[in-house]
């Protein structure tokens, strides 16, 4: 028997608390983490989206380590910083955090505030559910999480459309395809974390 998302994380007391929504690169983890959240709060209890890729380290930083080409990777996140926002968040009350903007390919601080009233939050992120020394003590901060798990073949389909809706010609999209979003996407696959929930896409 399937379990519904909505349904569980309404079995959750009252408090705030942190829902994990992961999974790779083009998976529709935004798309759902928003509809949970629009269905949460119809359903009584107020919840908000708070994105992971607010925690992009900077182009400059990335040019100088000579990763511009990987970034999205792990390592080219600040893992540190986005477990201390978890954390802060956890305390309760407002609380803002970054953004990040695609369009600009940056980070942007101070772009999104979580209400005071917020009582669950769900986080998306690919590398929420990541069997890795410096992310998978994340785990223990999900009161629950539900991964995406979407075909490879899906994956790259829709990888290919977002690059070329981004402007870049079909050998470019490929590239960005094939060179970083894939290798990313399979390091998720392979190294996971045990999920409440596991959606098929």
């Amino acid at each position: 028997m399937s379990v519904d998302p909505v349904t569980e994380s309404l079995r959750l007391p009252a408090g705030r608390h942190l829902i994990a929504v992961a999974g790779p690169p083009a998976s529709g983890k935004s798309t759902f983490a928003h509809r949970l959240a629009y269905e949460l709060t119809l359903a009584g209890r107020i919840a908000q989206v708070v994105p992971m890729d607010g925690f992009h380290l900077d182009n400059t930083i990335l040019d100088g380590r000579d990763d511009r080409a990987r970034k999205g990777a792990p390592h080219t996140f600040d893992v540190r910083g986005f477990r201390r926002l978890l954390q802060d968040i956890m305390t309760g009350g407002a609380v803002v955090y970054p953004l990040f903007d695609r369009d600009r390919d940056l980070a942007v601080a101070g772009a999104g505030e979580l209400a005071a009233e917020t009582d669950l939050v769900v986080v998306e992120g690919n590398y929420l559910l990541y069997d890795h020394p410096d992310w998978r003590d994340l785990a223990g901060l999900w009161a629950l999480s539900i991964r995406l798990d979407v075909p490879e073949a899906t994956l790259r389909a829709r990888l290919m459309q977002r690059w070329r809706e981004h402007g870049l010609d079909g050998e470019a999209a490929f590239a960005r395809m094939n060179g970083n979003d894939m290798p990313n996407a399979l390091e998720i696959i392979r190294h996971p974390l045990p999920a409440t929930i596991t959606i098929g896409g």
